[in-house]
């Protein structure tokens, strides 16, 4: 990995899941990773629940918008992470990949979208203390 690391995070529809995950690193790591999101079949907006989710924890995702997952992010990674989106992600050697099984909020009640929130950030902080500790 270079100095920076670049997470990407890809789910179908690059409107819940990845969104929220992308937005924790951002946060939570400010400048010390690169963070890209992407779907391999994208929603036109981010879940509204998702982001009132996020909204709780003062993170605005309102302002992103869910974009088609390309060759090209895979390949400027150093991290993808995949949240459901099966074979659709193309497969580069010396690339470091997680697959993380996250409940899919599209269509659920606030609830339901906390706990996929709060299990995306504990998985975040663990993904932020391997790729860029603080003070490394």
């Amino acid at each position: 990995m270079n100095d920076t690391p670049t997470v990407l995070f890809v789910c179908v529809h690059n409107a819940g899941r990845s969104q929220m995950a992308a937005g924790y690193l951002r946060a939570l790591a400010g400048d010390r990773v690169e963070v890209l999101s992407a779907g391999s079949e994208p929603k036109d907006e981010i879940n509204p629940v998702a982001i009132e989710a996020m909204a709780e924890e003062g993170i605005d995702i309102a302002g992103s918008t869910p974009k088609v997952l390309t060759v090209d992010a895979v390949r400027e990674s150093d991290v993808v992470i995949t949240m459901g989106c099966g074979d659709a992600c193309p497969i580069f050697p010396g690339k470091r990949y997680e697959d993380w099984e996250l409940e899919d909020p599209a269509g659920k009640e606030l609830d339901t979208v906390r706990r996929v929130r709060d299990d995306i950030r504990s998985r975040v902080e663990a993904l932020i203390a391997e790729i860029a500790p603080v003070g490394a």
